[in-house]
């Protein structure tokens, strides 16, 4: 009688799982992980290449291992105030060392110390993007790639302004037409991710110091399209993630269903320090297939 008792209670208790009491449920793993890289600045000066090495290696060390090098602009220190040499000689650099030191896969967008805007000669071979974009084998500023399940799209945010003074954030006719044609053609199951030089969206721009009365926001520090864009994203709900840098500090925005993620820069400031409260660091994120994210922001000296 004990016995039949005692197996009667054991067979109960095998029966637990099935019943739900006391299952985990499985770990959800991501299909890919991105290093969000930005603001490098990159010239022999300032101990840079060993401190983008030491970056470089940190991303490589990090586990999980890091699938994917996302370069959100600014790769090298300045095109617009070194000679042609200083500047053939930066580029050199950014190449030697992505050969040399980092065996992960990258992708680029243009930041705006990435285009020659110092010639007034439209005919001047380093004028406006394509020099850069040679270096970087890019055939356009902008363009979209899918891996893991994921829709990547690569935006070009800086353009001159109407007076052609000056640089601002925005995409122009064509790019927005492209853009929403990228968005109707991927499938409303596939996550978007959406990088660009300038922020779409930031808070930052709030805490600039000897503020009286009003903030002055720029059109070189954030789009001047935003609210085209947004209205944009809104009917496209898989767009999931924007990443952006320039500001070499690092906020996150949330509107809708869509986060604005500005990550510090790699130099942080210029090379001298923290920029602000930001440390010198990179953006790292963890892509699932349901298109949903974690993200954190490491920094690379410590």
């Amino acid at each position: 009688m004990e016995r039949r008792l005692a197996l009667k209670n054991l067979g109960g208790f095998l029966l637990l799982p099935s019943l739900g009491i006391g299952a985990t449920s499985p770990i959800k793993k991501p299909v890919l992980r991105v290093a969000h890289i930005t603001d490098v600045h990159l010239k022999n000066e300032f101990g840079a290449p060993g401190k983008f090495i030491k970056c470089l290696h940190h991303i490589q060390a990090q586990s999980p291992k890091v699938d994917l090098i996302l370069n959100g602009g600014d790769v090298v220190f300045d095109m617009n105030k070194e000679n042609i040499s200083t500047i053939n000689n930066q580029w050199r650099l950014v190449r030697d060392t992505m050969k040399n030191e980092s065996d992960i896969p990258i992708r680029y967008c243009l930041g705006n110390h990435d285009i020659w805007w110092g010639e007034n000669s439209q005919n001047d071979v380093f004028y406006g993007k394509k020099y850069s974009m040679d270096q970087l084998g890019l055939a356009k500023p902008y363009y979209s790639f899918v891996q893991a399940g994921w829709k990547f799209l690569i935006l070009d945010s800086v353009h001159l302004d109407i007076d052609k003074s000056w640089y601002i954030g925005k995409l122009g006719e064509a790019q927005f037409e492209w853009l929403e044609q990228e968005l109707k053609a991927t499938p409303k199951d596939m996550p978007v991710l959406v990088m660009s030089h300038i922020p779409i969206l930031t808070a930052l721009l709030m805490i600039e110091d000897n503020i009286v009365n009003k903030w002055t926001m720029l059109g070189g520090d954030m789009h001047t399209d935003t609210a085209k864009i947004i209205n944009l994203f809104y009917k496209y709900p898989n767009v999931k993630l924007c990443l952006s840098g320039h500001l070499h500090m690092r906020d996150k925005v949330v509107y809708n269903t869509v986060t604005y993620l500005c990550n510090g820069a790699v130099s942080g400031a210029w090379w001298e320090g923290q920029r602000r409260e930001t440390p010198p660091g990179y953006g790292l994120i963890d892509l699932y297939s349901d298109g949903s994210f974690e993200e954190s922001y490491r920094t690379y000296e410590s």
